[in-house]
């Protein structure tokens, strides 16, 4: 790999950065290092990484202000870590500007699934292709149409616009309010019944078993994220 994706580590504990490093780099990613928030900052503005990896614990700014910072002036993908498990942490480092969450301890497997969504997600650009493929389904962005094979899907507007969304952000949790707010207005932003309903006529429509889904994923208490490929 002539140019690999450089993914600049944070995190104030040097065993954790040492398992990120090797796994990291043993994968094909060249990695960067920060213990504290300052340095992650100022190493972002000089090295530009591809993909930003941070603990929400660091000991002179919290993750949280981090990732408000670097939203002032970077679009780089910000994959969070922290041993808080709490809905309310999830949300606010989304809310904030993160692009995922993982709860510590975690697999390798999972960070790496999530390492190559929030890339996938980063190269494909904010309006991504105008026809998306998602397992045998296609959906037409531009057209308003989703196919499955060569059938199309009978999807009233609001389901289109809620999968609108996901799609958009391919491989990102989304919380409750930023899926109503970006798919029916902010004035939807408090609607979670209307959107469940919606995400459980859609799963109906597109999911080969909609009793467990694998292309509108739920992170409990948090909100969903589109999966499958």
């Amino acid at each position: 790999m002539s140019n690999p994706p450089r993914v600049l580590v944070v995190d104030d504990e040097a065993s954790i950065r040492k398992f990120l490093r090797v796994s990291l780099s043993g994968h094909g990613y060249r990695v960067l290092e920060a213990s504290t928030g300052e340095e992650a900052l100022a190493c972002a503005r000089q090295e530009r990484p591809d993909l930003v990896v941070l603990d929400v614990g660091l000991p002179d700014l919290e993750g949280f202000e981090v990732v408000e910072q670097l939203r002032r002036w970077s679009a780089v993908p910000v994959l969070m870590l922290s041993v808080r498990g709490a809905e309310q942490d999830k949300i606010r480092a989304l809310d904030a500007g993160a692009d995922d969450y993982l709860t510590k301890p975690f697999g390798l497997g999972e960070l790496l699934a999530r390492v190559r969504a929030a890339l996938r997600r980063a190269a494909s650009g904010p309006g991504g292709e105008p026809v998306r493929q998602l397992g045998d389904l296609r959906i037409d962005l531009a057209a308003h149409r989703v196919f499955r094979e060569d059938r199309e899907l009978a999807l009233t507007p609001r389901e289109f616009d809620l999968l609108r969304v996901l799609v958009q952000h391919a491989g990102r949790v989304l919380t409750h309010r930023q899926i109503l707010e970006q798919a029916w207005g902010p004035e939807y932003g408090h609607e979670t019944h209307l959107l469940r309903v919606n995400v459980s006529n859609l799963r109906r429509k597109i999911e080969p078993d909609p009793v467990r889904p694998i292309f509108i994923l739920t992170e409990p208490g948090v909100g969903y994220r589109l999966g499958g490929r």
